[in-house]
C-alpha cells in the first residue's frame, strides 16, 4: 500500500511538473517572466497538487473502510438468514408431523361419520345435476346451486357439513319427490314464438312436462327460462294440453312424456304429412298430380253418371221418349222407324246404343291407366332414391346415416305415394265401370224389349 502511494505521488508530481512547464512555456511566449516568478509558481503548484493528492488518499481510504463494513454487514445478514432458514425447515418438518397426527386423530374420531360425509357428497353432486335439469326448478329455482356448493364444500378436507345442511339435503330430496306427483300452476315469463317474452300461466305436470296456452314448453337449465317449442307435436297431443290448461278440477286426458322431454323431442322432429310429401321429390309431385287428375275425373264421372242414372230411371216410368237422356234417345229410334222390320230395327237400336256408350264410359280408361301408372311411378322414385343413396355411400361412406336419409326417404315415400294413389283409383274405376255397365245394360235390356215388341207385331 505504501509503495502504491509513493508511486502515485511521483506520478502526480511528474504530471504537475509537466503541466507547470507547459504553462510556463506559454507564459514566456505570452509575456516576459523572470526565474523567481517561475520558481514561485512551481512551488505553489506543487503545494496545491500535494493537498489534492492527500484529499484523494483520504477519500479512497474512507471508501475502502465503507466497503469493508458493507462486506461484514452482508456476511452477518447471510448468517442470520441461514439460521432463519434452518429454523423454518425444522418448524415445517414439525408441522408435517403434527398435521399427520391430527389427520389420523380426525379420521379415528370421525369413524362412521366419514362414510356419511362421503355419501352426502355423492348425493349432493348427483342431486345438483338432477335438479339442474328438472322442470320443477322452473317453479322452484336455486336448489341446484345449494347442492353444488355443498358438494364442493364436502370435497375439501377442512370443512364439514352442519346438521342444517344435512337436513336441507333431505328436505330438497323429499320436496322433489313430492312435486313429481303434483299438477301445479304458476305465473312466469315465457319466450313465445318470435323471441318475444310474455307473462303467462304455466301448468307443470309433475317433473315431466310444462304447458302454457295449449302448447308444450321447453325448460332451459342454463338460463333458467321457459320457451315454447319451435315445433309442436300433432294436434291430438296439443289438444290434450289445451284441455289440461282449461281444466280446474276433475280428471282430464293428457299426453304425458314420462322421459321428461326425450320422447316429445323425437315426436316434434318426426316429419308431418306435408314434409313427407316433399321428401318424395319431383317423382312424388308427379304421382300426386296424376292422383289429383284421377280424383277430378272420378268426381266428374260420379256426378255425370248419377245424373244420367236419375234421368234413365225417370224415363223408365214414362212411355214418352225424351232427348235429355240416353234411354229416351234409344227409345226414340222406335218412333223414328215405325215400319221397318225388327231385324233392321235391331241394327238401328244397336247403333243408338253404341252412340251413347262413349258418353257413359268417357274417361274411365284414363282412370284405369292412372291406377296402373301410379305404382310404376312409385317404383321409379324408389329406384331414383336408391341411386342417390348409393352415390352418398360412395362419396361419404356409411359413417353418417343422415347423409343417406334423403335418398332412402325418397325411395320409401314415392312407393307409398304410388300405392296411396293406385289403391283408391282401382276401387274408383271398379265402381264407375260397374255403374256405367249397369246403365248400358238398361239400354240393352230396353232395346231387346223394343225388338221383341216389334217382332211380335211382325208376326
Amino acid at each position: 500500500m505504501k509503495l502504491f502511494t509513493q508511486m502515485t505521488k511521483k506520478a502526480l508530481f511528474a504530471a504537475s511538473l509537466t503541466l507547470s512547464l507547459g504553462f510556463t512555456g506559454n507564459s514566456i511566449a505570452a509575456e516576459s517572466m523572470n526565474l523567481d516568478s517561475l520558481l514561485k509558481s512551481i512551488e505553489d503548484g506543487k503545494s496545491v497538487q500535494s493537498a489534492q493528492n492527500k484529499q484523494r488518499e483520504q477519500e479512497f481510504t474512507s471508501r475502502q473502510n465503507e466497503q469493508v463494513q458493507m462486506l461484514k454487514d452482508t456476511q452477518a445478514k447471510r448468517s442470520q438468514m441461514l439460521g432463519e432458514s434452518e429454523r423454518l425447515e425444522t418448524q415445517f418438518e414439525e408441522n408435517e408431523v403434527k398435521l399427520a397426527n391430527l389427520t389420523d386423530t380426525l379420521s379415528k374420531r370421525m369413524g362412521s361419520l366419514k362414510e356419511l360425509y362421503g355419501v352426502l357428497q355423492q348425493v349432493a353432486g348427483d342431486s345438483s345435476n338432477k335438479f339442474a335439469t328438472s322442470v320443477v326448478s322452473a317453479e322452484i329455482p336455486g336448489r341446484s346451486a345449494f347442492m353444488d356448493d355443498l358438494a364442493q364444500k364436502m370435497g375439501s378436507t377442512s370443512k364439514l357439513a352442519s346438521i342444517d345442511d344435512i337436513e336441507k339435503v333431505w328436505y330438497e330430496l323429499q320436496r322433489e319427490m313430492t312435486e313429481q306427483g303434483k299438477v301445479s300452476r304458476f305465473n312466469t315469463t315465457v319466450i313465445v314464438e318470435g323471441g318475444n317474452k310474455a307473462q303467462k300461466e304455466v301448468v307443470r305436470v309433475g317433473a315431466f312436462n310444462l304447458i302454457s296456452g295449449g302448447k308444450y314448453l321447453e325448460y332451459n337449465p342454463g338460463t333458467n327460462t321457459l320457451s315454447e317449442l319451435t315445433r309442436q307435436p300433432v294436434s291430438r297431443y296439443t289438444s290434450t294440453a289445451g284441455d289440461l290448461q282449461d281444466a280446474k278440477t276433475g280428471v282430464v286426458q293428457f299426453a304425458l312424456d314420462p322421459t321428461g322431454g326425450s320422447i316429445l323431442g323425437l315426436l316434434v322432429q318426426a316429419p308431418d304429412t306435408a314434409e313427407q310429401v316433399h321428401q318424395g321429390g319431383a317423382v312424388g309431385y308427379v304421382i300426386l298430380g296424376v292422383g289429383l287428375l284421377a280424383l277430378l275425373i272420378a268426381i266428374e264421372r260420379f256426378v255425370s253418371l248419377l245424373l244420367v242414372g236419375g234421368k234413365i230411371r225417370r224415363q223408365l216410368k214414362d212411355s214418352v221418349a225424351r232427348d235429355d237422356n240416353p234411354l229416351g234417345r234409344v227409345m226414340k229410334v222406335k218412333d223414328d222407324y215405325p215400319n221397318v222390320a225388327y231385324d233392321t230395327l235391331e241394327l238401328k237400336l244397336s247403333e243408338a246404343i253404341l252412340r251413347e256408350m262413349p258418353k257413359i264410359t268417357r274417361n274411365l280408361t284414363l282412370i284405369k291407366i292412372i291406377s296402373v301408372v301410379a305404382p310404376l311411378l312409385g317404383l321409379l322414385g324408389t329406384v331414383t332414391g336408391m341411386i342417390n343413396t348409393f352415390q352418398a355411400i360412395t362419396l361419404f361412406g356409411t359413417g353418417d346415416p343422415k347423409l343417406m336419409a334423403g335418398g332412402i326417404s325418397q325411395a320409401l315415400v314415392t312407393t307409398v305415394l304410388g300405392l296411396v294413389v293406385a289403391i283408391p283409383t282401382v276401387f274408383i274405376y271398379t265402381i264407375l265401370n260397374t255403374r256405367s255397365k249397369s246403365l248400358l245394360l238398361i239400354l240393352q235390356e230396353q232395346s231387346a224389349g223394343i225388338i221383341a215388341q216389334r217382332s211380335e207385331k211382325g208376326e
